[in-house]
């Protein structure tokens, strides 16, 4: 035990953080941080820069902390990760990833990693990335609840995937909380995502993210995440993105018109731990809705001001 405190400590100072010992591995990234991380890297931020007058979009989207997404466009995953969670870190804020990498992609659409072997080495590098500096990773957005778009064959190797992330996260990423994603308000029977979520082995982590990406008003998040709870049997938290979610969905998750902005982050009350920015307001949800030529997570000024006034 004197050893392993010995080697946690050294790591620490390794990742830039001061010898305090084994104090800082508190397990809770929000103890060792102050406040979310505000990515200088996004998209709404080089936008920003090149459009210094748009003062309106800079302090509602580009001032505000939203998670970075993480996958083959990455390049060297352990590199990218490390290089903002550093950042981050030297800032004193808490970043928040999302992994979105596995093999054929949330439904079958293509991407993510070409094998499950280079999907573990990949998880793998984005784990090395972090380290033990504190961290909010939310785990491949659809994976679980669009499981159905895989032929059921191919079910228990992606599950076997997301074991292996969880795994290898809930050991080596000790101030890290990691989320799996389940999904949103309109991804089928509450009870069987619990069920999923159980063989993706939830319980070695903090628990589950819901809404990512998508556009459900808070409370119908909370009523669903409380469902999933229940069907768990307690023991776990969840989170809630409420990047876009001010005026709730009107059905389509694709760039719909009239949406707007939802509350910015802030720690929340149990069972939820957090509400997140997991998608930057603005980018494109794909080839559709408002902005049918506009590839997905690339920025659109027109879908952030609309964003910005609900219109």
């Amino acid at each position: 035990m004197v050893a392993a405190g010995l080697l946690l400590s050294a790591a620490l100072v390794a990742f830039g953080r001061p010898d305090t010992g084994l104090a800082e591995a508190t397990g809770d990234p929000l103890k060792l941080t102050n406040g979310f991380y505000v990515d200088p890297g996004s998209a709404a931020a080089a936008y920003v820069r090149l459009h210094p007058e748009d003062t309106e979009l800079a302090s509602k989207i580009a001032g505000q902390a939203s998670a970075r997404w993480f996958g083959t466009w990455s390049g060297d995953v352990k590199a990218a990760v490390a290089a903002y969670t550093m950042a981050a870190d030297r800032a004193d804020k808490l970043p928040v990833l999302v992994a979105d990498n596995l093999p054929g992609g949330p439904c079958g659409v293509g991407g993510g990693a070409a094998t499950e072997a280079a999907y573990r080495a990949w998880i793998a590098g984005l784990s090395d990335g972090i380290g033990v500096r504190p961290a909010v990773v939310v785990l491949e957005p659809d994976a679980l609840a669009r499981l159905d778009c895989f032929p059921p064959a191919e079910w228990d190797g992606r599950i076997a995937m997301l074991k292996y992330a969880v795994g290898l996260l809930a050991v080596k990423n000790v101030n890290t909380w990691v989320y799996l994603d389940a999904g949103n308000v309109a991804s089928g029977d509450a009870k069987e995502i619990a069920r999923r979520l159980r063989l993706a082995d939830v319980g070695k982590v903090r628990g589950f993210a819901l809404n990512t990406a998508n556009y459900f008003t808070t409370s119908e998040s909370v009523s669903r995440g409380t469902a999933i709870l229940q069907a768990l049997g307690g023991g776990s938290h969840f989170i809630v993105d409420t990047s876009r979610n001010g005026n709730g969905s009107d059905g389509s998750s694709c760039n719909p018109p009239a949406r707007k902005l939802g509350t910015p982050p802030a720690k929340s009350t149990s069972p939820v731990d957090l509400t997140l920015w997991l998608r930057t307001p603005g980018e494109s949800d794909g080839l559709c809705g408002q902005t049918p030529t506009l590839p997905t997570r690339t920025f659109s000024p027109l879908l952030a001001h609309h964003l910005i006034t609900g219109t």
